[in-house]
């Protein structure tokens, strides 16, 4: 053993000896405590990037054994045996007691100071115990701390994040909604956000901005936090949202490729970046398959939307099962003027040809959706009420998906993964004859039929949403809907690296704004086609001119309604 040996040993013996000197000494200085304001972490030494030892919580007052002579921390005692536990931060504690007379130490403690060391009991359920093995003390929290009541009282005039800690880089830990009153149990003394108690997460406490709450009593009667550094909590994983898509009629799952896994991570973050949180009240969802290989991905599928004009390919489907003949060039006419023009007129005129009236109509939809499968999607009223429809008293379906969270409109809603799946029955009739509009109804269809649904959808042209992800060369037999607060748009893309169904569909409170949804529609477009298109892919979205007006008696459009109307697909 060389000299250097000797002189450590000594040293850690001297340290171990002021250590157990100091404990001796607790009872005998009759007391400073120290309790957390909200919590603090317990450190070997007066240093932030020491070991961590453990935590200590509001609630539970611990002896003080010693301060630092450089700097503000203290040195506790475990209340049960006035063994050190650790350094904390002065700043952090409420010290009850005179600290003047307190010796001065550099102590470094030990978190197993002796292999029988009693566990520490903390009030308010946190566990804090040390093991043989001599790791850091593990904190637990089994049950949130109860906040002290001070008689005041924050109430929520709009939606807003709960924060871990005073800002917004903190992590969210909820969301508050518009009318929710909460306690307010501090304020921080640097940053102007509030302490509410929030149940929702353990420990009991979360922060709101002060502009964003509205104070019900005297806010300096709670207290004054200093406090800057949070410990992060260890957050529950959120569930992926990317889910595999579902095949009729079994309805079961699919798995999902490594390729497009990431593809619909992609496009998640897109509309997270956007603000579409399923978390808040703005929320958006999305459909996507790959019709050469089956596979593909949605989210956001347990929502019910407003099924808007979205809704009329299921009304398109649903005319060309009851027909079995040619339209005449009247009824190619009110069909484009559906899908194109999105006339409301012409929809109800429709339905009334599928069941004798509008609501004979929109009742022999519905149950042509059951029939195939759909069981969350429905219509029990026709698109508007006009001088030529009685009204008729109607009855809101209920439905397994969430009918809340978007306010939907009652008597007409779909989910985009329904939608998707009425598409991907129209393309299979149309290629080949076959898929679950054939096993379902047998010969009501055949497959010219669905080769001109997909052609009059694909004479739908906008000049936006998933027209403008794609080239102008590029098919799109597609179906857009609007109104106040919901907006979203549906359809068959043909391209060369392969077709696929992609449907989108946004959401915002009473109103939503058009620039913000049609760019982002337009860039999930995008982002969709290059995918498949990995070799030719574009470098932006269309800027393309949007009609002032739609206009069938133009050339494209009469060559439209006429080869309608004489069984053809294409000029």
């Amino acid at each position: 053993m060389n000299l250097r040996h000797v002189t450590l040993m000594l040293i850690a013996l001297l340290l171990l000896g002021a250590v157990f000197h100091l404990s001796a000494r607790a009872q005998s200085l009759g007391g400073a405590t120290a309790e957390a304001i909200i919590e603090a972490n317990l450190r070997a030494t007066t240093d932030v990037n020491s070991q961590l030892l453990g935590k200590i919580f509001a609630g539970t007052r611990y002896p003080i054994l010693a301060k630092s002579e450089f700097y503000p921390w203290y040195l506790l005692a475990d209340p049960t045996n006035q063994q050190p536990v650790g350094w904390v931060f002065a700043e952090l504690v409420t010290v009850t007691g005179e600290v003047s007379g307190l010796p001065y130490s550099t102590a470094i403690v030990n978190p197993n100071p002796t292999p029988t060391a009693v566990p520490m009991e903390v009030s308010n359920s946190p566990t804090v115990s040390a093991t043989s093995e001599g790791t850091p003390f593990i904190v637990t929290p089994t049950l949130a701390a109860s906040p002290t009541s001070y008689g005041v009282y924050g109430v929520l005039s709009g939606e807003v994040n709960v924060r871990y800690g005073p800002g917004v880089d903190f992590p969210r830990i909820g969301v508050a909604q518009a009318g929710d009153r909460f306690q307010v149990t501090g304020y921080h003394t640097q940053f102007p956000w509030v302490r509410i108690a929030f149940d929702a997460v353990a420990g009991g406490y979360g922060w709101i901005a002060v502009d964003l709450i509205d104070i019900q009593g005297n806010l300096y009667d709670t207290p004054a936090i200093s406090q800057v550094n949070f410990d992060l909590p260890t957050l529950t994983p959120t569930p992926n949202a990317i889910q595999p898509i579902s095949h009729l009629p079994s309805m079961n799952g699919s798995t999902l490729s490594p390729e497009l896994a990431s593809l619909g991570d992609t496009l998640w973050q897109k509309l997270l970046d956007q603000g579409f949180d399923p978390q808040t009240s703005r929320v958006g969802s999305l459909f996507l398959m790959d019709l050469s290989s089956g596979e593909g991905f949605t989210f956001g599928k347990d929502y019910a939307y407003s099924g808007m004009s979205l809704s009329k390919i299921n009304i398109l489907a649903t005319i060309f099962k009851t027909w079995d003949r040619l339209p005449t060039l009247q009824e190619a006419r009110e069909l484009a003027n559906m899908m194109i023009c999105s006339e409301n007129t012409s929809s109800n005129r429709i339905l009334s040809w599928i069941g004798g009236t509008p609501y004979g109509g929109v009742n022999e939809l519905t149950t042509f959706l059951r029939q195939l499968g759909l069981q969350r999607t429905f219509m029990v009223a026709p698109f508007l009420i006009d001088p030529n429809i009685t009204p008729q008293p109607v009855t809101a379906p209920i439905t397994t998906a969430d009918q809340l969270q978007t306010n939907p409109d009652p008597f007409n809603q779909l989910t985009v993964d329904e939608l998707g799946w009425m598409l991907q029955s129209i393309y299979q009739c149309a290629k080949d004859g076959s898929g679950a509009l054939i096993n379902a109804f047998g010969m009501a269809y055949n497959q010219r039929e669905c080769q001109q649904m997909l052609y009059l959808m694909s004479g739908n042209s906008i000049g936006a949403l998933l027209e403008n992800g794609v080239p102008e060369s590029v098919q799109v037999a597609h179906k857009h809907g609007w109104i106040n607060d919901t907006h979203g748009d549906a359809g068959v893309v043909f391209t060369p690296g392969g077709d696929y169904i992609l449907v989108v569909v946004l959401h915002n409170p009473t109103w939503l704004n058009f620039e913000e949804s049609f760019p982002l529609i337009e860039d999930i477009s995008l982002t969709v086609y290059n995918y498949f298109n990995p070799t030719t892919p574009m470098s932006a979205v269309r800027d393309s001119v949007v009609p002032e007006q739609c206009n069938l008696d133009n050339p494209e459009g009469l060559q439209l309604i006429d080869n309608l109307a004489r069984g053809r697909s294409n000029n």
